[in-house]
Formats: structure tokens, sequence, C-alpha cells
């Protein structure tokens, strides 16, 4: 995963793998919290995407908007930055609900 992220960065050296690694671990943990659940391989996607953002962000933490020269950029608050993934997010725990209930009958 560190490679995907250092890729999309256009790292070549690995200067920054220490703090990649920082990120990638509190993102899981933030991701393992929302599903109640290991994350799943499949949603690394959202691991990935998320990492990122967070690296794009450090010495910009704490702000919410940033405008230089009419050139400008809103910033998630960490809390919102699951918000685009909350459908697939939601989706993967209702998965969880069902272990262990029995079926669903349907009278027509």
């Amino acid at each position: 995963m560190i490679k995907q992220i250092k890729t999309l960065l256009g790292i070549k050296d690995d200067l920054q793998d220490d703090v990649l690694e920082i990120i990638v671990a509190n993102v899981q943990s933030h991701l393992r919290v929302l599903l109640g659940k290991d994350v799943p391989q499949h949603l690394n996607f959202i691991v990935t995407e998320i990492s990122v953002r967070r690296f794009n962000r450090i010495g910009t933490e704490g702000m919410k908007s940033e405008s230089v020269e009419g050139h400008k950029i809103d910033f998630y608050d960490l809390k919102d930055e699951f918000t685009p993934y909350m459908d697939i997010i939601n989706a993967e725990k209702g998965d969880n609900d069902d272990k262990g209930s029995r079926g669903k009958v349907l009278f027509i």
C-alpha cells in the first residue's frame, strides 16, 4: 500500500516512508472503528485515498481552506473525510450485522 501511495504522490525515495506508515496506520485504525472489524482487502482503496489526502495536508493541519492568487483549496475536516465513503462503509457494516442471524421470510 505504501508503494501505491508513493506512486500517487510522486515520491521516488524512502525519506517519507515513516510518515506514510503512521498516516496509513491512523487511517486504518479510524476505518476499523467505523467498520467495527478489521479493514477488508477490498476496502484498501479508501485507506489509500485518505492517506494521500492526509499526506498532502501536512503543514496545513487545522485549516479549513486556503486561497492564493485566486486558487482556492477547501479541506475536509478529519471527522468528514470518510463521508464520501460512508455508503460503502455502512454496506460493509451491514454484512457484519447478518452473521449469526436466521434467514428472513416474506409472505405474499
